[in-house]
């Protein structure tokens, strides 16, 4: 016969999270933010809205002797009209810093969003549940990463013995920002997602500020991380601003010279490392934007194309190859002054030969293999010894 466990409700609050910059109270629970309220008031993009609150890298981590503990949870699930579902999100459970499960939420609210016409409205959903059982006994550090593709509401956190806050690892924090590559697109599960894996195998606690559609040098971007204490900060710069299609070369010099000496402010000698985009070939000499292209739903895949002329470069429209270059120049420039900022190629983490075994499924997004690959690679070029991030290199 199946009995209960006695359950102990522990309230979530700050100290049981981390990866978040601020905590919101809803109705339901604690919906964690990785923007803070003011940089959020800045910009009434929902694209940055949905991005923003979606936890990427945010997890719960606590020190207990439990050997059963569920969460309760209200996720808010993405959609798109027209186009195949999208997976549900993966909560998985580290214990000792060991992977030791996976769950996903049921119920939850789904978010119908309609890419030709720019709308999206909201179809409400019961709070769901996330369990995990047959934990070892004794005392032991657990972390419950949230999806990084569901906006997640915490409701209540129950466990069949105390909770109380894990102690401070003394790992390194990395900042991290980037476009939806950074922010997951179609990793495994969000231990899995590049950033994740990098920050796994370089043993230092991730702050993953990467916003899905929303890396456009943003100066209340800049200005929050700023804000953050770090040990190790990295930008990676250039494929949202071609795709969204929203400057030209002349603002993008300045703007980069504006983001980093923000970065700078509050971060003026920590190691900072400027990452160019992976290799995208719908965008490396055409420029944006790019649209989704839906003559291929019938085969459950969606796909996007680039909508600029590469003829447009003469007039200033960004490329990534122009944005590489801009970025390896203006780096070298800034470098001379500022020994602790580096430059990477990011066609060093995936470039032709991986897109030959590894294509962008819809020519934007790595899949999970890839997002494993390039967490690799970022690793060993930024974390090992002579890289931007080793020992020492501050």
């Amino acid at each position: 016969m199946h009995t209960e466990p006695r359950w102990i409700t522990t309230p979530i609050t700050a100290d049981l999270l981390r990866g978040a910059l601020d905590l919101e109270r809803t109705e339901q629970g604690l919906r964690p933010h990785r923007l803070p309220a003011w940089a959020r008031a800045q910009c009434a993009d929902g694209q940055l809205a949905m991005a923003e609150a979606q936890p990427s890298g945010v997890r719960l981590v606590f020190r207990t002797r439990a050997t059963v503990v569920e969460v309760d949870a209200l996720r808010t699930k993405t959609a798109y009209r027209g186009a195949p579902p999208r997976p549900d999100g993966v909560y998985e459970l580290l214990v000792d810093g060991r992977p030791a499960g996976q769950d996903r939420a049921n119920g939850g609210n789904v978010l119908m969003v309609d890419m030709t016409t720019g709308s999206a409205e909201t179809r409400p959903g019961p709070v769901g549940t996330v369990r995990f059982g047959g934990l070892p006994e004794g005392v032991k550090n657990i972390e419950i990463w949230l999806p990084y593709n569901e906006t997640t509401e915490l409701v209540a956190l129950r466990t069949d013995a105390p909770v109380e806050p894990a102690p401070a690892s003394g790992r390194k924090v990395w900042l991290h920002h980037g476009s939806s590559i950074s922010h997951g697109s179609e990793a495994a599960g969000p231990t899995s997602t590049w950033p994740a894996r990098a920050a796994s195998l370089g043993g230092v606690e991730l702050i993953n500020m990467g916003l899905g559609g929303s890396a456009l040098l943003d100066p209340f971007t800049a200005r929050a991380m700023r804000d953050i204490p770090a040990d190790l900060i990295s930008v990676k710069i250039g494929i949202n601003l071609v795709n969204a299609d929203v400057m030209r070369v002349r603002a993008f010099g300045p703007a980069v010279h504006g983001f980093l000496d923000t970065l700078r402010e509050g971060h003026p000698d920590t190691p900072l490392l400027v990452v160019s985009p992976i290799l995208c070939p719908i965008h490396e000499d055409t420029p944006g934007p790019s649209v989704p292209d839906f003559s291929n739903l019938d085969e459950g895949r969606l796909r996007f194309t680039a909508m600029g002329d590469p003829a447009e470069r003469a007039a200033g429209k960004l490329t990534l190859n122009v944005i590489r270059d801009e970025l390896s120049r203006l780096v070298t420039q800034r470098s001379a002054d500022d020994p602790n900022l580096h430059y990477l190629d990011g066609r060093s983490l995936y470039g032709e030969k991986d897109f030959a075994e590894l294509p962008l499924p819809d020519q934007l997004h790595p899949d999970a293999a890839t997002h494993r690959r390039i967490g690799d690679r970022f690793a060993g070029l930024a974390f090992a010894a002579g890289g931007a991030f080793a020992d020492g290199a501050a």
